[in-house]
């Protein structure tokens, strides 16, 4: 079966160029939408498996639009933040409210389209070394005086080291060499991390871990989780 889209987007240029890439690529274009009212009504309507969602858009925009489809019930699309700029601290917010990553606008019909199918396949779009960019430009970091995020209480020691590589980007295959495990275990150990949080991928982890004050922006080396009380 092929993957289903809602395009949406504020200019029609740019829906129908969207359109016609992914038709090319053999990937289902189920509904168009020009502004976030109409993109929670074509999702509603149309159940499909993605949405690439504009974030600058009349009438209620991308952002907003994000956190009302991503409610937490069964069957919720992966949603990509389509902008004009690379880094922006609407991307951001999306990303904390449940995106699944972003593209710039310009981007190649080839990436637009491997796009769409990766996070179909339920990975994150963004690589975590960009997500940290992202992250540690626009976090605001919690008070010393707060407690962690009481998730992070649901993690064993082992979980909670690899959320804290993991937040500094690390690959699979680092954060195995890091910590003198396999990478099936270190997917296993990613993959609980994100049961017990109730997280979409490896993009809401880095933001989680940032905004819990688990990791501090800047920092490189092993350090202590340092006290934070903000919320996913």
């Amino acid at each position: 079966m092929s993957v289903r889209v809602v395009v949406v987007d504020d200019q029609a240029l740019v829906r129908t160029g969207f359109r016609m890439i992914l038709t090319a690529g053999g990937v289902e274009v189920v509904a168009e939408a020009a502004n976030g009212e109409e993109a929670i009504e074509a999702v509603r309507r149309t159940r499909p498996d993605v949405v690439l969602m504009d974030v600058r858009m009349p009438e209620l925009d991308g952002l907003e639009a994000t956190r009302r489809i991503l409610t937490g019930a069964p069957g919720e699309p992966r949603i990509i933040i389509l902008t004009t700029f690379d880094v922006d601290q609407y991307v951001y917010a999306a990303l904390a409210a449940g995106a699944s990553g972003f593209l710039l606008k310009d981007v190649s019909p080839e990436r637009l389209i491997a796009a769409v199918t990766t996070v179909c396949d339920g990975d994150a779009l963004l690589a975590p070394t960009i997500t940290r960019r992202l992250v540690e430009r626009f976090v605001h970091p919690a008070p010393p005086t707060a407690a962690l995020h009481r998730d992070l209480a649901t993690l064993t020691p082992r979980e909670t080291e690899v959320l804290r590589l993991l937040a500094r980007g690390r690959s699979n295959a680092e954060l195995a060499a890091a910590l003198h495990l396999s990478e099936a275990t270190v997917k296993t150990h990613v993959a609980r991390i994100l049961s017990k949080l109730d997280l979409r991928d490896r993009v809401q982890a880095v933001v989680v871990a940032y905004e819990t004050g688990l990791v501090s922006p800047g920092s490189d080396g092993d350090v202590e989780p340092r006290s934070g009380n903000r919320s996913r």
